[in-house]
């Protein structure tokens, strides 16, 4: 069955409207028609214009990706002066409260993409650190490329296990934001 073109209006707005529905209700019992109803349209109509649940899935995940890098990639930018301050800021962005639903939807993907069965999340944890590695060590100019690489591994695994943290509700984002900060010496 083919799907109409990616670009049409109706796709990218039914896009939009999944991506919103699965930011609150998560994709682990992601259902057509409740999604469906919620975007108001049909079961019918998502499975026209993506081809199949798996697909819409895919690209929902695609988007909320693409949406994470353009921002970090911003925060973070190649050449950044001032490597502590830009972890400052990505954090700060990270943490702020309006974010915790795509958050949680970052973690649940990336969950989802570590089990032995393939769907439609599968690489997105591999993807995830490729990305997010690639950026931390652009940010990171004049830094020897073996150091860079192990600084922004060990960032994303300590912003990883913050947000976590900060997910539970039990940590407040400041003295968070200060463990992210020390000096790991």
């Amino acid at each position: 069955m083919s799907t109409p073109a990616t670009g049409s209006a109706r796709r990218t707005e039914l896009l939009e409207r999944a991506y919103a529905y699965t930011l609150e209700h998560g994709l682990a019992d992601l259902s057509l028609r409740p999604l469906a109803r919620a975007a108001a349209t049909s079961p019918r109509v998502l499975l026209y214009l993506f081809g199949s649940k798996e697909q819409l899935v895919r690209e929902i995940l695609a988007k909320a990706r693409r949406e994470q890098l353009t921002l970090i990639a911003e925060l973070a930018p190649a050449g950044a002066a001032d490597f502590q301050l830009v972890l400052g800021e990505l954090w700060r962005w990270l943490a702020a409260p309006r974010r915790r639903p795509a958050i949680r939807l970052f973690f649940e993907a990336y969950a989802l993409s570590l089990r032995a069965e393939p769907g439609p999340w599968q690489g997105f944890a591999l993807q995830s650190v490729t990305d997010w590695t690639a950026i931390l060590v652009a940010a990171q100019p004049g830094v020897a490329p073996e150091l860079a690489e192990a600084r922004a591994t060990r960032t994303l695994a300590l912003l990883r296990g913050l947000l976590l943290h900060l997910l539970t509700g039990a940590a407040n984002p400041d003295h968070l934001l200060a463990l992210l900060l020390a000096d790991p010496q």
